[in-house]
């Protein structure tokens, strides 16, 4: 029993001689850790909002915003390490071969990550663009370090990693995308007055392009049929339905203005 009171006695007085001696030690890291994170939060802000008023793509003014502030924070840590005495070269050492491990064991993150960052420097395409990659299309919603998020027509969220992206083949439409049709029609018919009535029809739908002007004209010559391509660009959160509101609007113009669009025909000659 007396044993143990001793024991008791001296982890008291160890206690009490560490606290007497590295309290305000202790006191003033807590302080700068406090301080200098409000401070690395502000500059992060600051940076971030002045890029964005200089017009500065989003995605890379959010990336250097958050690398100030962690910049910042590293600094904070290293001068509050050493003003309770610890030395942070062996814990730089020591991270570094940490971090030599955990690269070997996730090199397939790591490659997200470097392509993450290629992306943000590059800038092959920016929020609010329309992109197409790795056989999906979308409006790009968030450009992340490991990933990049792709809202579609229907509202689905769609991640991309960003390893899938560089060095594949990228369609970028920016902020519209492209919507093609083709309308047959009969031989007989008139090229310029079908060329009018489709223009006309096209018009009447809304959602189109104001900067480019709809491309129409003879595509192709068919068996039974004459070929009109028809080019639009409209927004890419309305493609389905623009597209299908265009269909309707020359099918309907085509029969007013009575051009025949033709069944698929065969001549047969018996000999």
């Amino acid at each position: 029993m007396q044993e143990e009171i001793k024991q008791a006695q001296a982890l008291y007085d160890t206690l009490i001689e560490f606290a007497v001696t590295y309290s305000f030690q202790l006191a003033g890291a807590l302080v700068i850790l406090l301080i200098g994170w409000w401070i690395a939060a502000k500059i992060g802000s600051v940076v971030e909002n002045m890029m964005v008023g200089r017009n500065i793509d989003v995605t890379l003014s959010r990336f250097t915003g958050g690398a100030s502030k962690l910049i910042v924070l590293g600094l904070v840590i290293i001068i509050a390490l050493g003003n309770i005495g610890i030395s942070v070269t062996p814990l730089i050492a020591a991270v570094g071969a940490v971090g030599l491990g955990a690269g070997l064991a996730i090199q397939g993150m790591l490659a997200n990550y470097a392509a993450g960052f290629t992306i943000i420097i590059t800038r092959p395409f920016v929020v609010g663009d329309t992109i197409q990659v790795c056989g999906v299309a979308g409006v790009v919603d968030k450009v992340m370090l490991p990933y990049t998020l792709l809202i579609n027509e229907d509202n689905v969220s769609i991640q991309i990693p960003n390893k899938l992206i560089v060095g594949e083949i990228l369609h970028n439409s920016a902020a519209q995308m492209l919507i093609e049709l083709e309308i047959g029609v009969a031989y007989s018919s008139n090229i310029e007055q079908v060329t009018e009535v489709i223009a006309e029809a096209v018009k009447t739908v809304s959602g189109l392009s104001e900067d480019k002007a709809p491309a129409i004209g003879v595509d192709s010559f068919g068996d039974s049929s004459i070929n009109f391509g028809v080019r639009v660009w409209a927004d890419p959160n309305r493609h389905f339905e623009i597209r299908y509101a265009i269909n309707a609007a020359i099918f309907a113009a085509l029969q007013q203005a009575k051009v025949d669009i033709p069944f698929p025909q065969r001549e047969v000659r018996m000999l």
